[in-house]
């Protein structure tokens, strides 16, 4: 009892204060990014009457992969296991660590971040597809989403998996987020066509540009957590990551309205805020392994990279991603983890590569792990859509689309104006 109690106290002094109120800090702000962050950013761009459906959706992913992540996610993503798959050991949340193996935080702590990473990126892909699907579709759709695409690409990246042991890194969630979403997103937009009005000029106004803006704001807040908390401890690491953040995002921005002035000779709203998102999404696998200089070099590229990418997905090949996460998050996300292997060599400034690697060796590695995730993604996504689709509509019909999700689907509308 004496040997089993100073054990006890021994891992209890192995955590660190400022470390685990660092992760419980970047823990809220992860989840601030879906709600309200991506419910305003997302629910901006679409028409009022579909405005509250975006945020029941985004609401109701959450609970359900909160409540996923805690039945098996988590235990499936980072358990010891297989080089492909976790094993069940913390099922239910059940024999937790004092201490999280590598880090100086309770295992606990370390769930709870991991959980609101497993939230948000369901919750991304929904934007390929708003204003024309069923509110049950989405829900089943995104949870065996979550435990077939995300869970496993989690373990094979985050979790020590197979891509890990290739030498793949991913800082924030380049492959795992970003990746994975971006490329379901596109395929499940295609399976499922565009909105009505969307094949006669490829563009559907936005209703409240503003709110877009407030919730590209609070993104780009919750991101620090995003990446500052993936260093897992309150020291140079966090703040580095967050500053490659800040500037890459501003670098971005900047760029994205730059072309659109010299494009159609204004700089919008829209554009400000889808090019700072932009820049997020390809500083996120890289963070916490570059330089400032070299974050600001990866916002100006995927700027310019993503923002050709929503010409090419929505005016030549008329796919109606409706609000570009492929071009956004997936082409920067696949972007930014390619170039992480070039930026972050010592020589320019970057913090080194895996062990023994190269730059080509880091390239080649990331670029099998973009590879392999992208066909994954792509093919179960279309699996887990159809054969939801045999039990549940992926569409509602021509009417209640015309009329709205808000009235159809949740019986209420964001706006009263007879009030």
């Amino acid at each position: 009892m004496a040997h089993a109690q100073d054990q006890g106290e021994s891992l209890a002094s192995q955590i660190n204060s400022g470390d685990t109120a660092w992760l419980l800090t970047a823990s809220a702000l992860v989840l601030f990014m879906t709600l309200p962050g991506l419910a305003l950013f997302y629910g901006g761009l679409v028409r009022a009457r579909n405005f509250l459906s975006i945020i029941v959706q985004c609401f109701a992913i959450c609970c359900a992969a909160s409540l996923v992540w805690a039945i098996g996610g988590y235990s499936l993503s980072f358990a010891d296991g297989s080089a492909f798959l976790g094993g069940m050991q913390n099922a239910f949340l059940g024999g937790l660590a004092t201490v999280r193996q590598g880090t100086t935080v309770p295992e606990s702590v370390f769930v709870l971040f991991q959980m609101t990473f497993a939230v948000i990126t369901p919750a991304l892909f929904i934007g390929a597809f708003v204003e024309r699907v069923r509110f049950g579709w989405v829900m089943i759709f995104s949870t065996l989403w979550l435990l077939l695409v995300y869970v496993p690409v989690c373990k094979w990246v985050w979790g020590g998996g197979w891509l890990a042991q290739l030498g793949a890194l991913d800082f924030a969630g380049g492959i795992v987020v970003h990746t994975t979403a971006g490329v379901s997103a596109l395929v499940t937009a295609m399976m499922i066509g565009p909105r009505q009005g969307f094949k006669h000029n490829h563009i559907i106004p936005p209703h409240s540009p503003a709110l877009t803006m407030v919730g590209a704001g609070m993104l780009w807040f919750g991101w620090f957590g995003f990446n500052g908390g993936s260093a897992l401890a309150a020291g140079d690491g966090a703040a580095n990551a967050i500053l490659n953040t800040h500037l890459a995002a501003s670098m971005a921005a900047l760029v994205w309205v730059g072309i659109e002035r010299v494009k159609i000779g204004k700089a919008t709203s829209i554009g400000i805020v889808t090019g700072a998102v932009a820049g997020l999404a390809t500083i996120t696998p890289a963070a916490g392994f570059v330089s400032p200089m070299s974050a600001i070099t990866l916002g100006a590229l995927g700027s310019t990279i993503c923002f050709y990418a929503v010409q090419v997905v929505k005016h030549r090949f008329r796919i109606d991603d409706s609000l570009d996460v492929f071009a956004v998050h997936g082409v920067g996300g696949m972007l930014g983890s390619v170039l992480l292997g070039v930026f972050a060599v010592p020589a320019l400034g970057g913090h080194g590569l895996g062990e023994q690697a190269t730059m080509a060796s880091q390239v080649t590695a990331q670029s099998i792990a973009v590879g392999v995730v992208v066909l994954w993604s792509a093919v179960v996504s279309a699996v887990i859509a159809w054969a939801v689709s045999l039990v549940v509509g992926m569409r509602v019909d021509q009417e209640a689309e015309f009329d709205g999700l808000d009235l159809h689907s949740h019986g209420e509308r964001a706006y009263d104006f007879e009030q």
